[in-house]
């Protein structure tokens, strides 16, 4: 039997006028941008600690603690890189991730194959086992008024 495991993870940056918006490794033109120690991308952040997760090794805090000046404005493409290969050398491998973006505006659809492709590039597997989606929350909560942006993400890995 093949040792399968499942990760969850979850995070949540402010917006604020004036800074970059990156979503799964895509920059988004917007008025809004978040404000984070990293470049803030929070599809990124939410999907390593699923992987994390998975491999039982903690939660991205751990690895890449945000009072490092080490991460400070890094790109989390790189955060995801060093993700996988951490979840490579325990021995697994992963199977598929599902992202799920909330967030009021702008309109997500037009960078979802793009986030998908950044994503898989960067773990070394094939798009399609990279699912990205976006969704508003009606104008409600933190996301509905334009404060935040939150996502959950899972994984699923398997040993080698």
């Amino acid at each position: 039997m093949t040792d399968f495991r499942i990760g969850h993870g979850y995070d949540v940056h402010r917006l604020a006028d004036g800074l970059r918006l990156v979503l799964g490794g895509v920059e988004i033109p917007h008025s809004k941008g978040f404000v984070a120690h990293s470049d803030g991308d929070v599809a990124i952040h939410a999907l390593c600690d699923a992987l994390l997760g998975a491999a039982a090794l903690g939660d991205i805090g751990l690895h890449f603690p945000d009072t490092s000046d080490e991460f400070k404005g890094m790109d989390s493409r790189i955060l995801l890189r060093r993700v996988t290969a951490l979840v490579r050398a325990k021995g697994y491998a992963i199977g598929n991730v599902d992202c799920t973006i909330r967030m009021q505006r702008p309109k997500l659809r037009p960078y979802i194959d793009r986030m998908r492709e950044a994503l898989a590039a960067d773990m070394g597997i094939d798009t399609d086992r990279v699912s990205v989606k976006a969704t508003t929350t009606e104008k409600l909560g933190f996301e509905g008024r334009e404060e935040g942006v939150s996502v959950s993400a899972v994984a699923l890995i398997y040993r080698l």
